[in-house]
């Protein structure tokens, strides 16, 4: 079958990694289904898995890929949820410290076939296309999260998304701008500040800049080149969600600011089922359609990895057949 992979780990040169060209197609465990993939977004994930992060050298060659959306054997639309889990595990899905997500250890969704187990896959709504529902399961769920569930705020507060052309970053303008947040952001380029102004954002701001008054959450994808920027835009009391680290984990702690303005930093990663079940209704409620910066065709996967790894994004870039 048609597939997009990365033959092995490749630290330095992550793209003369990946190759786009043939591959087994896969067995059904019992417990498992098929979906035929029909559209598939990129995520850093990708990235991280041709540089060899968070996969064993053994687990090569790896089918890309950790979201998708597609049709099952007896024609049901579905989204893929991506975290795997054991299957003697029994809590949030995040927690089991057994979870994989596709590309760590299962063959992922940039590929005519993927195989999940069976609890992996939930009704697509019918309101979004297969490339919308295609960027559901990992920026959007951990969007998602981070506000929802992590974050505390309520309709009325202000909240500030640092980078906001990425996957993540323009989900949570879109959900936050839905549920009653104020919502800033801060944009390398013009052009990524007037997108996130088009997607929902009430006021764009250059990195670092300060604003006109303290927010109640930051949440953070970003890392080393914000992470003091973010420590010192909250109030009292506030609170920063991180759930990555894009320019490079080794920031500040600014710890004296944290202690003594009684800060929280919270961590997130991903999401559960149920969340992504519950994103999927609010998304079909609120008539929230997700930004797509670029939609490919599989067979020029290539350029959109060339475009992320340059930072050139503009909402999701997606795969599709």
């Amino acid at each position: 079958m048609f597939a997009v992979y990365a033959k092995e780990a490749n630290t330095d040169d992550p793209l003369a990694s990946l190759v786009v060209g043939e591959r087994p197609e896969p067995e059904v465990p019992a417990g498992w289904v098929r979906v035929s993939v029909k559209a598939a977004s990129l995520n850093m994930h990708d990235l991280w898995t041709l540089r060899g992060v968070g996969i064993k050298q053994e687990q090569f060659p790896m089918i890309l890929g950790c979201d998708g959306a597609g049709v099952l054997d007896d024609g049901t639309e579905v989204v893929i949820h991506s975290v795997i889990n054991d299957d003697s595990w029994h809590g949030d899905d995040t927690l089991d410290p057994k979870r994989t997500l596709l590309t760590e250890k299962h063959q992922g969704t940039f590929a005519d076939y993927v195989v999940v187990p069976a609890r992996n896959v939930l009704p697509k709504p019918a309101g979004l296309s297969f490339a919308e529902a295609s960027t559901m399961g990992t920026a959007w769920l951990t969007a998602y999260r981070m506000l929802f569930v992590k974050s505390g705020l309520r309709p009325g507060q202000t909240m500030l998304v640092q980078g906001a052309s990425g996957g993540v970053a323009t989900a949570l303008v879109q959900l936050g701008r839905a549920a009653g947040m104020r919502v800033w952001v801060t944009g390398r380029s013009e052009d990524k500040r007037a997108l996130a102004v088009e997607l929902g954002a009430h006021e764009a701001f250059e990195p670092g800049s300060r604003l006109p008054e303290r927010v109640d959450a930051v949440f953070e994808t970003v890392g080393k080149a914000t992470w003091s920027h973010s420590v010192k835009s909250l109030k009292p009391g506030g609170v920063i969600v991180v759930s990555g680290s894009t320019s490079g984990p080794d920031a500040s702690a600014e710890l004296q600011r944290v202690f003594f303005l009684q800060l929280r930093v919270i961590g997130s990663t991903m999401g559960t089922r149920d969340e992504l079940a519950n994103l999927l209704s609010y998304v079909e409620l609120a008539g929230i359609r997700p930004r797509i910066g670029d939609e490919l065709p599989f067979t020029e996967a290539g350029r959109g990895f060339t475009n992320m790894l340059k930072g050139a994004t503009a909402g999701k870039i997606v795969f599709a057949h």
